[in-house]
């Protein structure tokens, strides 16, 4: 079973996950000498990203990237790379090391695949959101290649999708990437996401290839909205 953690607001939630993040990058910092974070965009992070942008952190000795992002220009609304840099890479968190996937496109895959195999591997975290029609990453139901990007012996880290049910092509981590972590933390707010993850274990949404896998220790952080 994947353990919950459960706070009365989202301001809670937002201090407490910066600070297990913190912690984490802090660990493999003294214990590596580096360390890595892949997170995802939306709104729901907004909040913890700015707690975690100042924790006291050797913000150099730190690698970051997204999970996902939209094809689109990186001063978009839209863009998740914006909403990190405007965000997350402030003050002393402006030090770390920042692996972009914005502007690559289906051309881009090789030179972006190599750009994250320079980050610290495992991940000392992968933070996910997760969407009302159960997709996280950018891993939608419908997709063409979903099953590709849920294959978890793919040797591929990153991929190109096409969401029928949402705007954008999309950039994305694949599972068998984010696999490549020492832990998964799903991150969302909400009475009916909470319904929707409690249920999603045992059915067809895509967020249930990281409930139901052993490889990765995947926990879920939640507050009402």
């Amino acid at each position: 079973m994947n353990e919950w953690h459960i706070f009365a607001d989202t301001d809670q939630l937002d201090e407490a996950l910066a600070e297990h993040l913190a912690q984490r990058l802090r660990a493999d910092i003294d214990r590596e000498g580096h360390a890595s974070l892949a997170v995802s965009g939306g709104s729901t992070p907004t909040g913890m990203f700015r707690k975690l942008s100042s924790c006291e952190l050797d913000w150099a000795r730190v690698w970051l990237t997204l999970v996902d992002e939209r094809c689109v220009a990186t001063d978009s609304p839209a863009s998740n790379e914006r909403l990190l840099r405007e965000n997350l890479l402030q003050g002393g968190a402006a030090q770390a090391h920042f692996i972009s996937l914005a502007d690559q496109g289906a051309q881009g895959i090789p030179a972006l695949s190599r750009a994250l195999h320079t980050m610290p591997r495992p991940f000392s975290a992968v933070v996910l959101g997760m969407g009302e029609d159960g997709h996280t990453a950018s891993w939608f139901p419908g997709a063409a290649n979903l099953a590709t990007l849920l294959d978890p012996t793919s040797p591929a880290d990153v991929a190109e999708t096409v969401p029928v049910t949402a705007p954008h092509p999309r950039l994305t981590l694949t599972l068998a990437a984010v696999l490549k972590s020492r832990e998964i933390l799903i991150h969302i707010t909400g009475d009916a996401k909470k319904a929707l993850l409690e249920n999603a274990r045992a059915g067809q949404h895509p967020v249930a290839a990281v409930l139901q896998q052993t490889t990765t220790p995947a926990s879920i952080w939640w507050a009402p909205k």
